[in-house]
């Protein structure tokens, strides 16, 4: 080991493999690594990838943790070294970050090239790093912060904002941690029946206690929590307060809700964002998201809702979370809405991104499991209470895809179960490589038709839908992304939808039945639903694309139509057009920056 001194016990370590390099006048990668992060984290130094790995043996067999592994290529080795040497770190650490250092404009070697996008399509690497070549490189430094803080987020034993302590397998417990992680709150989980549990229990005055606790930070502690009073703790709104009136309120707070909000605050629109569950919506749950323009590492649904939430409370967006909506009703030229706790806010225009929710698998036996090893949606704080368990993924779209990726890090198996014959149609190709690569089984033209447990579930039985076999097998953990349901049935019958529910827009709204209700001679703008000034953006949308990029399009988009509708509208508190009335005068459009 080439650190001068050993790693501390309780401190992080960033492992550097460096094999010898010709540049004069440069610090080795560790060197500047101790400088800069020497007083938080143990920085160890090898020259070869086999040094590298049997350092990496020992730590792991001493219990340390290892956020970070930079390895570079050895000068003028005919194989990579580097693929066994973050293999084996992807098998030791599944959660620690790993790079290949590369030089400045080595991407334009075919080589180089190559080795970085084999390793990254064999989830070997995370990404590659450049090498500095001065002191201080930021370039390289923000590189590194950026690998630390994902690290820090997933598996760090620091003490967090938030500890949630309850039975392992209560489902309760997992409904309050997903809802922690989708709003982007930083929490840790203890067991109830550890000595680390009863430790904290009695310490907070509780014990024999059955119901989950929540401990934060500041001291309080709050048992057996409302979703409400969770989300109070730390710090969102859920009650409105004196104002009412806006002149845009989102309805959803996923990737084209945020987008919405985003652009119509910082263009001036007093804006209201009422969210049911959580920030993100069904991307929320998203492990990685790596299609997503701008960020070439990828980010996870539940950071990105989380930088866009930011971004539209800084423009002024009002917020109102964990408010589930029962009704829309004109007067007087507002559209009035109207939460379950009867608080009610009032608009010139609404946009509908109510998103879809997964579809229930409709089994009873494996209902009865919920938050017990039964997981709608990709449950990232579940995936490491399943390291080294078996584990099963129904579904064929992209978010099955990512969240068989993400178990596949800790679970001894992951099998994606797809009922289709192919996921060609449903599944993006650099997912497709990526499972074969992650070890992901897939079976196509099966589906789950029964599951049981003793408190929490041990199996699940299959069947092959051509030749109706089934065989059992051991299964702790079922995850399902299956289809797609509209959140469309709070809304009155007079904004009309498609048999599945999903809601028309623009031409849509004139080539159906849903015409007759259309009440102005104009046509309805492209995202305008049959009623004016009701708009519908993303998945809850008919014939939407239903990927995160298409729906923060339609948020951005939707908003110059809300300036059209806000220009020609009659004031409020004049009556409404009537079915066949005058035309809307023609607005010109806005200018655009």
């Amino acid at each position: 080991m080439a650190s001068s001194e050993r790693p501390d016990q309780r401190r992080p370590v960033l492992m550097v493999i460096e094999h010898e390099h010709h540049a004069t006048g440069q610090d080795r990668i560790a060197d500047q690594l101790r400088r800069r992060y020497g007083g938080d984290y143990d920085v160890v130094d090898e020259r070869t990838g086999t040094a590298g790995l049997s350092t990496l043996e020992s730590l792991h067999d001493r219990g340390l943790q290892v956020a970070l592994v930079l390895c570079d290529r050895a000068p003028g080795a005919a194989a990579d070294p580097e693929d066994a040497v973050f293999g084996q770190v992807k098998e030791l650490y599944p959660e620690a970050k790993r790079a290949l250092v590369v030089d400045w404009g080595a991407w334009a070697d075919r080589e180089t090239a190559d080795s970085i996008h084999r390793l990254i399509a064999l989830g070997k690497i995370d990404y590659y790093a450049l090498r500095p070549w001065r002191s201080p490189d930021e370039y390289f430094h923000r590189t590194v912060t950026e690998f630390l803080l994902e690290w820090e987020r997933s598996v760090s034993a620091a003490p967090r904002e938030v500890t949630v302590i309850a039975q392992r397998w209560s489902p309760r417990a997992h409904e309050l941690r997903s809802l922690l992680v989708r709003n982007g709150v930083q929490h840790q989980f203890t067991a109830s029946e550890t000595s680390e549990g009863r430790t904290a229990l009695a310490a907070a005055g509780l014990e024999d206690i059955s119901v989950p606790v929540v401990l934060l930070h500041d001291g309080r502690v709050l048992v057996d929590p409302t979703n409400t009073q969770l989300a109070d703790a730390y710090g969102v709104n859920t009650t409105l307060g004196t104002e009412t009136d806006f002149d845009l309120i989102v309805v959803g707070a996923g990737p084209a809700g945020l987008a919405a909000a985003v652009y119509a605050s910082s263009e001036g629109l007093r804006t209201l964002v009422v969210e049911r569950e959580s920030i993100g919506g069904q991307a929320g749950s998203s492990s990685l998201i790596r299609n997503y323009l701008g960020f070439a590492r990828g980010i996870s649904g539940a950071e990105l809702a989380q930088r866009a939430y930011q971004q539209a409370w800084v423009f002024g967006t009002t917020f109102l979370l964990m408010r589930e909506l029962v009704d829309l009703k004109p007067e007087n030229g507002w559209h009035v809405l109207t939460a379950a706790d009867g608080q009610q806010a009032r608009a010139r225009a609404v946009v509908l991104a109510t998103g879809v929710s997964y579809r229930r698998i409709g089994v009873p036996s494996l209902e009865a499991f919920e938050g017990a090893g039964v997981f709608y949606g990709a449950s990232v704080s579940e995936a490491r209470a399943l390291s080294g368990e078996p584990v099963f993924v129904v579904g064929g779209g992209n978010s099955a895809g990512q969240a068989a990726i993400h178990l596949a890090r800790y679970a001894s198996e992951v099998t994606l179960l797809v009922r289709a014959a192919s996921l060609a149609d449903s599944m993006s190709q650099y997912l497709i490589d990526s499972l074969d690569a992650a070890g992901v089984r897939v079976r196509l033209r099966t589906e789950v038709v029964d599951g049981g447990g003793s408190g929490r579930l041990a199996w699940v039985e299959l069947r092959d839908r051509d030749t109706g076999e089934t065989r059992t097998e051991p299964a702790t953990g079922l995850f399902l992304l299956i289809g797609a349901e509209p959140h469309t049935g709070w809304l009155p019958e007079r904004i009309e939808h498609d048999q599945w529910g999903y809601l028309f827009t623009g031409p849509d709204v004139m080539e159906s039945h849903a015409a007759r209700r259309w009440p102005l001679e104009r046509q309805p703008l492209m995202l305008e639903t049959c009623v004016p000034g009701v708009f519908a953006v993303g998945d809850v949308r008919r014939r939407s694309v239903k990927r995160v990029a298409s729906a923060v399009g339609e948020g951005s988009v939707v908003i110059q139509q809300v300036h059209q509708w806000l220009a020609a509208a009659p004031p409020a508190g004049a009556p409404a057009a009537p079915a066949g009335g005058a035309a809307a005068p023609a607005v010109a459009e806005p200018d655009q920056p």
